[in-house]
């Protein structure tokens, strides 16, 4: 059953037909629903999406890149919350929205992303390959890190981590710290030394995030270079928990009284595995997070953190990419959200 196949059967014009799959407001509500119920029953599934496609040179499908895998991204609070922001906008306008991974993008059908009218980069990639083969000539938008010639958005993440910090350093600290995540070159899932390097501003919000940190310790008094500094490769429970594990079974006079986390699940897994050991937060350790997820909010104690709008980052990119809004830098604005485990 073609599309001209049902337009003879029920007597109507190409045209019509086509305007009841895709453009209903053309038609009546009466005649849009005998042709889409004719339709059905004659097995006809609607215009070929692909014939449109090479017709119009459009696709409907923007495709979302991600830094990490599909399985992280969509268990990953963070990632999951921009991915709704994006999808909010894409279903409003009728796209589809396609995922690509960008670790182990190999086994990615060759060509895949070709498909797709434009592409939002989420992340860091850990390595330029895809991106050297997306279509150059398609708007691309990248979010929490910067492609040369494309728009942007960004949240101010050193301002942020600098006013999280400021906060928490109000009542001064004797043995403060700082878990960051994804800092250096080489594989490190604990403690930083000198014979790390670390990652450079342009490839890691991670430093900017550390800058915020080390500026505020500096104002109050803190030689920044000696304070302890752990780094997590991955921002999961499972990682996180060997880290945190040997930060909190220091004894007791070299253990730090103050954890300033880059994410909320360092926070939040740093808070657990205090509780654990019966170590009082905030009265012998305060902790302090990064993100605004849902889960540190809901717990008690409640996560003293910054609140970064993912879902709304997402639905900036989409927008932009959908030509809804000027492909501009944009920069979001944070909130500090003022919980028990560092009041």
């Amino acid at each position: 059953m073609t599309l001209k196949d049902l337009a003879t059967e029920l007597g109507v014009s190409t045209a019509t037909i086509s305007n009841a799959f895709n453009r209903p407001d053309q038609l009546s509500p009466l005649l849009r629903d005998r042709i889409l119920s004719e339709a059905k029953r004659l097995g006809y599934n609607g215009p070929d999406a692909k014939a449109r496609s090479l017709r119009t040179g459009r696709s409907s499908i923007v495709a979302v890149i991600l830094a990490e895998s599909l399985t992280y991204s969509l268990n990953d609070a963070v990632a999951s919350e921009f991915l709704s922001g994006v999808a909010e906008v894409l279903d409003a306008h009728g796209h589809t929205l396609l995922l690509l991974p960008g670790r182990g993008h190999a086994s990615q059908p060759p060509g895949s992303a070709n498909i797709a009218d434009g592409f939002i980069v989420y992340g860091l990639m850990p390595n330029n390959k895809l991106l050297s083969e997306l279509p150059s000539q398609r708007p691309l938008v990248s979010v929490d890190f910067d492609i040369e010639g494309s728009p942007t958005v960004h949240i101010d993440d050193q301002d942020a981590s600098y006013h999280i910090a400021q906060h928490a350093l109000k009542t001064r600290p004797e043995r403060p710290a700082v878990i960051n995540l994804r800092l250096t070159k080489e594989h490190c899932n604990g403690r930083v030394t000198a014979a790390h390097t670390m990652l450079p501003n342009s490839s890691t919000i991670s430093r900017a995030r550390l800058a915020g940190f080390h500026a505020a310790l500096t104002e109050h008094g803190f030689d920044a270079d000696q304070i302890p500094l752990w780094n997590i490769e991955e921002n999961v429970f499972d990682v996180c928990s060997p880290v945190i594990t040997e930060i909190l079974d220091l004894p007791t006079n070299q253990r730090p009284d103050l954890l300033l986390c880059m994410s909320d699940r360092i926070a939040l897994t740093a808070l657990t595995l205090a509780e654990q050991r019966g170590i009082h937060v905030p009265g012998e350790l305060r902790i302090t997070g990064f993100d605004g997820i849902a889960e540190g909010q809901y717990r008690a104690p409640r996560l003293t953190t910054v609140r970064q709008d993912s879902a709304g980052k997402g639905r900036v990119a989409a927008k932009m990419i959908l030509g809804r809004i000027p492909k501009t830098q944009q920069l979001l604005k944070t909130e500090l959200l003022l919980g028990d485990t560092c009041p």
